[in-house]
């Protein structure tokens, strides 16, 4: 009779951080406080710039520690939805960048999976101490076997250096690696990389149109468990 290792399709799972296990629209509230009635718009073009960012400088080889590019994507979307931003506001958003709040269901799921004995992991743009802030802040001490971060090949996604670090780190495959992301783009360009890919979907957006598709899709973080602790 097989192991129950031999028998489990997966050997760990690895998380993207931002829109994954934390909500980086929960700068908003802060956002609306500063500038009432514009919390939302500003809250959507900052992430959208820090993506943005980061793709650009990926793909130019003009690494920046993802701090910092968040922060001058905030400068960028406040000038341009002409809001005015002093130090003590850039302060205070920034801070609360940091320290962003977890989608509730997040802590139940990670520990079924440690439950189960699976390795867990996080994969983010972020840099360490960064992301370091955001998992104390919600409690996950503790939790993650392995926490990759960009700095560490000073690359962002959707760039294979970065997912690279996943397999090299729990030593296997990237196929025997269960990768999970709300970001549509992501989980498509990690299957491509050669993960087994699940998109976390929490919007209910149309599938991207990338020539290919997630291995699994789900709504909330705990759909990941049943898929993860399967056996064939």
């Amino acid at each position: 009779m097989p192991s129950s290792d031999a028998r489990a399709p997966f050997k760990a799972v690895v998380f993207d951080a931002y829109g994954t296990l934390f909500d980086v629209h929960s700068v908003a509230s802060l956002a609306e406080q500063l500038w009432p009635g514009r919390g939302d718009a500003l809250s959507q073009a900052w992430r959208a710039k820090q993506l943005e960012y980061s793709w650009l400088r990926t793909m130019s080889g003009r690494y920046k520690p993802f701090w910092d590019v968040t922060r001058d994507a905030l400068r960028h979307s406040a000038a341009r939805l002409g809001l005015p931003l002093d130090a003590a506001g850039e302060t205070r958003l920034m801070n609360q960048y940091a320290s962003l709040s977890a989608f509730p269901e997040n802590l139940a799921a990670l520990r079924a999976l440690k439950a189960a004995g699976l390795p867990i992991g996080i994969l983010t743009n972020g840099n360490r101490a960064m992301i370091d802030v955001s998992i104390r802040s919600a409690g996950m001490d503790g939790l993650f076997d392995h926490v990759l971060s960009s700095e560490q090949v000073e690359s962002f996604k959707t760039g294979d250096r970065i997912y690279a670090l996943g397999p090299a780190a729990f030593g296997c495959p990237a196929r025997r690696i269960l990768f999970v992301s709300s970001n549509g783009w992501d989980a498509i360009a990690s299957r491509w990389y050669g993960y087994t890919s699940f998109w976390i979907n929490r919007g209910g957006l149309p599938p991207e149109h990338l020539d290919t598709e997630p291995d699994h899709t789900g709504r909330l973080l705990t759909d990941v468990v049943a898929v993860a602790t399967a056996r064939p």
